[in-house]
């Protein structure tokens, strides 16, 4: 980051009652992050528990309390609280994670911004912070393969639409997302436009010229990760198709283990 003694990154972070998740998310931020040089801004979607109580009791992040709308999807509430983050944004880049992402030390940010210097950069951040064996990840291009040029004919879609082969499937997902500030707010871009947060964004700074960076799982895992469904091993009490595996449990209590994650979140933090 730059030498100035003023924030130059905000970090949007929305959250709906995962009281555990979202102190384990701050609790990195706070002992593995420079804080001078961030502003945290946490978009509580509505939660009504124990997980507000916990938010307002720490003074270094700015809390933003926003009401539900009737029928709205947690897709949408997400994109929704995100924008909330971004019209309180003041900072020359702002950044959206989830509180299943973690930091493990604190070379990402200066990683993810170094990309900027290059003026017609307008994002970077990832697709995935996952890795896979070798097996896996060949397992996976072949299913690709199937579901592009043999399962996509018959379901009408064009060569590629199914997966990640088609090449406007890809964008920087929210989970680990950096755009420049003034873009953002001079083309008047929004998370919310009816899709997955981010999507439209991409393809909008795309279509107006500008270039966003993608880093590779193995250039980003050594220092943050994005556990996805995380919440479920921290909040074992609610259901989820991908966790419900043992195999799927097993795997994410290990990753949460090698972070030591029990030990941040007993630890006694006058501010966290």
């Amino acid at each position: 980051m730059s030498s100035s003694n003023d924030p130059c990154l905000t970090l949007l972070i929305p959250q709906y009652r995962t009281r555990d998740l979202t102190k384990l998310c701050l609790r990195t931020i706070r002992t593995r992050l420079d804080i001078s040089r961030l502003r945290v801004i946490v978009i509580d979607n509505d939660s009504g528990d124990e997980s507000m109580e916990y938010l307002k009791s720490v003074p270094w992040i700015h809390l933003i309390e926003r009401k539900a709308l009737p029928g709205e999807k947690p897709a949408q509430a997400h994109a929704r609280a995100l924008d909330l983050g971004l019209a309180e944004t003041d900072t020359d880049f702002v950044m959206s994670i989830h509180t299943d992402t973690f930091f493990l030390d604190d070379k990402a940010p200066e990683m993810l911004l170094k990309p900027f210097g290059d003026p017609m950069v307008a994002g970077t951040g990832s697709w995935k912070l996952e890795s896979f064996s070798p097996w896996k990840r060949a397992g996976k291009t072949v299913e690709q393969f199937l579901r592009n040029y043999v399962a996509a004919p018959f379901k009408g879609r064009k060569f590629g639409e199914l997966t990640r082969c088609y090449r406007d499937h890809w964008y920087l997902r929210s989970h680990c997302a950096i755009y420049r500030t003034s873009l953002l707010k001079s083309m008047q871009l929004k998370f919310d436009e009816g899709e997955t947060a981010g999507i439209a964004i991409h393809r909008k700074l795309v279509a107006a010229g500008y270039r966003m960076v993608f880093f590779q799982p193995e250039e980003l895992m050594p220092h943050m990760i994005h556990l996805d469904h995380a919440t479920m091993i921290l909040n074992p009490e609610m259901g989820g198709r991908r966790t419900a595996n043992p195999s799927a449990r097993h795997q994410l209590q290990k990753a949460l283990d090698r972070m030591h994650y029990r030990k941040l979140l007993d630890a006694s933090m006058e501010d966290c």
